[in-house]
């Protein structure tokens, strides 16, 4: 195994951890007040300068760092080394506005790639095992992250992208993949491809990291018993380095942070305040290690728990639970607060696919929301009595869970449109009527 794997780290004690995170994190301010105009302007409207941060206690006292921030700043501004020294960017898809830009020195790729190594290790990944990576190259994270990672650890790497399903499992028959990396909407797509051309029997997977978009347990559950692996999620941001910056053991109990490269706080989204572990909050991170892209307490804007439980595994960098939803993205319909990975939850228990949209308008000034629910080939059926009766049983599960009315539209297998990379859930029509 290559230098990536550092049991003394990842097994460290609450003391050691705390102190690498110390020394680490007083020298990223002081590397950030000294190269990063921005920081420097929001430290001082604090009254803060680097003297007053001499350990992670006083973390807290740091301005936040949002979105749009890295917007406003794009493309440069928050670049904290000379862009002589920085060898790669990637980017964000900036479907939400201006596209965010984080730049690497080789310092902070091969970091990147080390976090991605433990991950690959966690799943169970060695030098012996056949990485194919299907997730997205190019500026997506997805692809660089888990190649490299794969690299790190010597499996034989498979960079097939994604797309292109039957080159897909062409190679996957022919290598012997044993390890897929993609996201678990292609996952489960691909779950499906090979069980209609009959070679489950001929696919030697073991294990899929899966990460890049939220997915429910009741969609690990039947990936897991549609391919015959362990799957085991991943989470990054493109803003914080990419995937790898907390991943899952064997345990399936949550995700362990890499704490000697990021620190993690949960606040309350509305005032700001630092939560205690076992809250439920937004989760904020603060990169401690990176060079030339270093955010600090960035507000990621996703919902999650922070555990320290010990864990079976042995690694006792703390644990964060899958994003719960976000802080804000999630919806609010009839003034109800929806998240779509309560909509799967309904359609999975249903034996629906994780193919679906989710589309909301507003109709003479009073919302409305619409499932488009894909149907299996077993499912479909021109019968529109059948049809019908499927569509107000969902409606019904819906009701249940989310508390309001949900229109139900079941249409044709593969009729929704597969995305490379984030699958599109989400259909907001109401902004629309915003000014």
């Amino acid at each position: 195994m290559g230098n990536y794997y550092q049991p003394e780290i990842e097994c460290a004690s609450r003391e050691e951890i705390r102190g690498i995170q110390s020394e680490r994190l007083v020298k990223q301010v002081q590397n950030v007040w000294d190269n990063v105009p921005m920081y420097r302007k929001r430290m001082e409207e604090k009254g803060l300068t680097p003297a007053d941060i001499k350990s992670v206690d006083d973390l807290h006292k740091l301005p936040f760092i949002e979105k749009d921030d890295l917007r406003d700043e794009y493309p440069y501004g928050l670049l904290a080394r000379p862009l002589s020294e920085c060898v790669r960017i990637q980017s964000t898809s900036g479907t939400t506005g201006r596209r965010v830009v984080a730049f690497y020195t080789q310092h902070d790729v091969d970091l990147w790639d080390e976090c991605c190594a433990r991950a690959i290790v966690a799943a169970g990944g060695t030098k012996d095992d056949v990485c194919h990576v299907s997730y997205g190259y190019g500026l997506f994270t997805g692809g660089p992250g888990l190649n490299g990672g794969s690299h790190k650890v010597g499996c034989l790497t498979l960079p097939m992208s994604s797309g292109n399903t039957e080159r897909q499992i062409q190679f996957m028959t022919d290598l012997g993949s044993t390890i897929l990396c993609c996201t678990p909407s292609y996952a489960a797509y691909l779950a499906g491809s090979i069980h209609e051309r009959g070679v489950r029997d001929q696919i030697k997977l073991k294990a899929g990291i899966f990460g890049a978009e939220a997915w429910t347990e009741e969609m690990r559950h039947d990936i897991e018993e549609k391919l015959g692996i362990k799957a085991y999620d991943i989470y990054g941001l493109t803003e914080i380095s990419g995937p790898g910056v907390s991943f899952e053991c064997e345990e399936q109990t949550g995700m362990h942070v890499n704490e000697d490269h990021f620190i993690p706080e949960i606040i309350n989204p509305i005032t700001g305040e630092v939560l205690p572990d076992g809250e439920k909050g937004e989760l904020v991170f603060t990169s401690i290690s990176k060079e030339a892209f270093p955010l600090m307490r960035y507000r990621t804007r996703d919902i999650c728990i922070l555990s320290r439980e010990k864990c079976s595994c042995g690694r006792t960098h703390v644990k964060m639970t899958k994003p719960l939803g976000r802080s804000d993205d999630m919806l609010i319909v009839k003034g109800v607060n929806v998240f779509p990975s309560q909509i799967e939850t309904v359609l999975m228990n249903q034996g629906y696919p994780a193919n679906y949209q989710i589309v909301v308008d507003r109709v003479n000034n009073s919302d409305t929301i619409e499932v488009q629910v894909e149907m299996t080939p077993e499912m479909f059926s021109d019968n529109l009595s059948e049809v019908a009766a499927k569509e107000k049983e969902l409606v019904a599960g819906l009701k249940a869970m989310l508390g309001i009315y949900a229109k139900v539209k079941l249409v044709a297998p593969k009729s929704i449109a597969r995305s490379e990379g984030k699958a599109v859930r989400v259909i907001d029509k109401r902004n629309l009527y915003k000014g």
